[in-house]
């Protein structure tokens, strides 16, 4: 019996649930690493991305002979480059528009009190609970869009206490970076050192696997969220929407989370052009439809192609469930997540597989 799956697979989960219960019951043992580990986050994950995106140039640069610390300097200096570019020549019109919608925000959620009231006022034929159901809930719609808007100011200053938090960010993630752009042809190595035979070439694949995985949905999603994000914006100066480049920049974050991502960014972009004018409603459906099939049918296939083997139900039942649990970063981690996890997974099928029809030969 200690031969089947369906055992081995019930006495991993049980050791597994065992050793959760252990950390949770002396969890005072690894607050301290808890802090740490919370501490470089934000610096590890963004110093990730970015060397998944900067080590290609880096091994182009170095193929034409450049060493590996002038590599290094013309990427930070690249970055220094960009974001100096972005905050001079983005900054000013975000920051134009955003005050703007600050400005307008009042009005929008006073032609929102409005229109609930018309079509509450044009309910006669509806039943009384119904239409008391329909009053409540814009009572508590514009109760709450108020409230946001009396909150801006505080929010402002939030941010900008968030900003000057963020300081301790800066130092760490350029930080970070140089020395995974350094030294990352190290850590295999490192890691295969304590190891030999069989167990050492699966560890290898497995790495390089998860490795690729990671590259591909990186630099994929990067580049579909920028394409993406520039097709809307131009789509958005055409039909002439407001808010066109934050709602762009707004897309290009939410493009970001595979599947469901595109849907939140096309919300604010509706509302906003139906207060800007009821037709452009019609304009806006139509250049996020064209930029989503564009997407579906020649950026995401020819990007992306069918490397990660997700399905969408997956996708979307792994979102709900990690937004669940985590929030934001959740959302944001769980797709790269899984597809990591069952890249493991697959390697432990296949060694398992191996392990067995070795062992059946042998008998």
């Amino acid at each position: 019996m200690t031969r089947k799956l369906w055992f081995q697979l019930g006495i991993g989960i049980l050791l597994t649930l065992v050793i959760i219960t252990f950390i949770v019951e002396v969890k005072w043992i690894f607050a301290p690493i808890l802090v740490v580990a919370q501490a470089i986050f934000i610096p590890l994950l963004i110093s990730g991305v970015l060397f998944y995106i900067t080590v290609p140039l880096q091994s182009l640069l170095e193929k034409f002979k450049v060493p590996r610390w002038g590599s290094i300097i013309i990427i930070m200096l690249l970055l220094v480059g960009f974001v100096w570019a972005a905050l001079s020549i983005v900054g000013p019109p975000i920051t134009e528009e955003f005050n703007n919608l600050v400005d307008k925000a009042p009005s929008i959620i006073e032609d929102s009190r409005l229109l609930i009231v018309n079509l509450i006022d044009q309910a006669d034929n509806l039943p009384k609970w119904a239409t008391d159901s329909m009053e409540e809930t814009a009572t508590a719609a514009t109760d709450t869009l108020k409230s946001v808007t009396s909150h801006a100011g505080k929010w402002i200053v939030s941010i900008f206490q968030s900003i000057v938090q963020g300081a301790l960010i800066l130092i760490l993630v350029p930080f970070f970076l140089i020395f995974m752009l350094k030294d990352h042809e190290k850590f295999m190595p490192f890691i295969l050192q304590f190891f030999n035979g069989e167990v050492k070439r699966w560890i290898k694949k497995t790495f390089t696997d998860v490795n690729d995985v990671l590259s591909l949905y990186i630099r994929g999603q990067v580049l579909i969220s920028t394409i993406l994000a520039t097709l809307l914006y131009i789509g958005y100066l055409i039909i002439g929407l407001n808010f066109a480049l934050l709602l762009a920049i707004f897309a290009f974050f939410m493009n970001i989370i595979p599947f469901i991502g595109p849907w939140i960014a096309f919300i604010p972009a509706l509302v906003i052009g139906f207060f800007q004018d009821p037709v452009m409603v019609i304009w806006v459906s139509l250049i996020t439809l064209i930029a989503q099939q564009t997407d579906s049918n020649l950026i995401t296939p020819n990007v992306m192609g069918k490397t990660l083997s997700i399905h969408p139900l997956t996708i979307i039942t792994i979102l709900l469930a990690a937004g669940s649990l985590a929030g934001f970063f959740g959302i944001l981690l769980a797709v790269p997540g899984y597809a990591v996890g069952k890249a493991i997974v697959s390697n432990i099928y296949e060694y398992r597989i191996h392990i067995k029809n070795t062992a059946n030969r042998i008998i």
